[in-house]
């Protein structure tokens, strides 16, 4: 099992690092296509969109196809768009790529995860769960610097063909190594719930993607109709007889906590390093390189965390780490929201190791308590619920603090401007309130709650 989750925690840190690395290539490839930058936006709207349709089907193709056989098709359709994202010479070419990327991604990570779920004993799922989360808080951080050398030096084809190697032994280790497991009873595809909620996820996911830069009358009613077909969705869910999502694991109480004031902390946390690499190239006027170097301070924060998280939430439990952290959390964004381009490093890189530490204990927190007292039965409906909505609450994250600083400059109106540094102040305080808000719900949960989970010692 030590095997199996750092092969599906391998597959993870690939697929996200995949979208956070692409973003600095853009300029290079927008001039090899003959486009303009902005229009290479659809091709990471297209793999997105591919994803958020085809995750919550993810489960039922894994009990009817087998999850090996499942996940090293995924991960080999993953390598083979990589390469060809690598090779191909225009934009229409390059979003039909992107798609199918998108929807070997959505079966890639998603059926890996359920393996571990169902196969790890509850005595060593803890740790597990927490492998699980590392390369969510960390490629989103390397991926900029990472994508801006190698696009400089080798050329940003690499940034997609780098992948061939990696998937070739993802995709071995896989055949050696990950359980063929099925459901025993098979019920018939839900065509009518995938409908609904892939048509209502694309929709919504693309009115996220358009706020970010302008919010106009398309973008509202197309996000509003996402919504309205999500909560459709939902209803047939509670009405079906044989649901593609089963919404009872909402009723497990540190399972609802984790999807509901836990999406809202996730969302704050996994905006910090988007807004602060934008903060230091537009705010402070610093380079690419220079910007990418100061976020690598979470990453030194998350990596120094990460070898105690575990132990801290062992000694204290779930709930007294998260309200404890969570309020730290909440002043390292509103320290952010204090930095000035004229601060010395001195000042800035401990700030940001110390957001890396408590974005890295909240954050793993969340991602680990959602599933402490979920059944082995209910296990692959509850985590096609949690990779559904973690895929929407990052969009909305992101979305919310691109909103925040656009408005904090005078809203749409002033659309075109370059925001000024107290628009990105303005952004980290929302994002603080958003991370104090969650709170609420910690504070609701049982004093013992996941307590079993972690194995917390009697003598504390």
């Amino acid at each position: 099992m030590r095997w199996i989750t750092w092969l599906v925690t391998g597959a993870l840190f690939m697929e996200i690092l995949d979208g956070a690395i692409t973003i600095p290539a853009i300029p290079a490839m927008a001039r090899d296509f003959g486009v303009t930058p902005l229009a290479l936006n659809v091709g990471i709207s297209a793999y997105l969109l591919a994803v958020g349709i085809f995750i919550p089907a993810s489960s039922w193709i894994a009990d009817r196809f087998g999850s090996r056989r499942v996940f090293m098709s995924a991960i080999a359709l993953f390598t083979l768009s990589s390469v060809l994202c690598g090779l191909v010479r225009s934009l229409p070419g390059f979003v039909v790529i992107r798609i199918v990327q998108g929807i070997s991604g959505a079966l890639m990570v998603p059926v890996g995860r359920l393996v571990i779920l169902r196969q790890t004993p509850r005595e060593k799922l803890m740790a597990a769960m927490s492998a699980l989360v590392w390369p969510a808080l960390v490629a989103p951080v390397l991926g900029p610097p990472l994508g801006g050398l190698i696009s400089q030096h080798l050329g940003w084809q690499w940034i997609f063909l780098i992948n061939a190697p990696l998937g070739l032994v993802a995709w071995l280790a896989a055949w050696r190594i990950i359980p063929d497991v099925r459901a025993e009873e098979l019920t018939g595809f839900d065509w009518s719930g995938f409908l609904l909620c892939g048509v209502g996820i694309s929709l919504l996911l693309t009115a996220l993607e358009k706020l970010e830069s302008s919010a106009d009358a398309v973008s509202l009613v197309s996000g509003l109709t996402g919504l309205a077909l999500i909560a459709l969705a939902c209803r047939h869910f509670l009405r079906s007889s044989a649901p593609m999502l089963d919404l009872a694991a909402l009723r497990i109480p540190t399972f609802r906590f984790a999807m509901l004031s836990g999406t809202l902390a996730r969302m704050a946390i996994g905006a910090v390093p988007f807004l602060l690499t934008l903060m230091f190239q537009l705010g402070f006027g610093d380079d690419a390189s220079t910007a990418g170097l100061l976020v690598l301070a979470l990453f030194a924060g998350n990596l120094l965390m990460k070898t105690m998280t575990t132990r801290v939430l062992r000694e204290f439990g779930y709930r007294q780490v998260l309200l404890c952290n969570g309020a730290l959390c909440a002043l390292t964004l509103l320290g952010c929201a204090q930095l000035q381009p004229a601060d010395s490093p001195v000042l800035v890189v401990p700030l940001l190791i110390a957001a890396g530490m408590t974005r890295s204990m909240q954050f793993t927190a969340l991602g680990t308590i959602g599933f402490a007292d979920v059944p082995k039965t209910m296990m692959g409906h509850a985590n096609g619920l949690f990779n559904t909505i973690s895929q929407l609450g990052m969009a909305a994250g992101i979305t919310v603090a691109s909103v925040s600083v656009r408005l904090a400059h005078g809203g749409p109106s002033h659309a075109l401007a370059q925001p000024i540094i107290e628009d990105f102040h303005s952004a980290f305080i929302v994002l603080a309130l958003m991370v104090v808000a969650s709170l609420a719900g910690v504070v609701r949960l049982p004093a013992h709650a996941g307590q079993d989970f972690i194995q917390r010692r009697s003598d504390g």
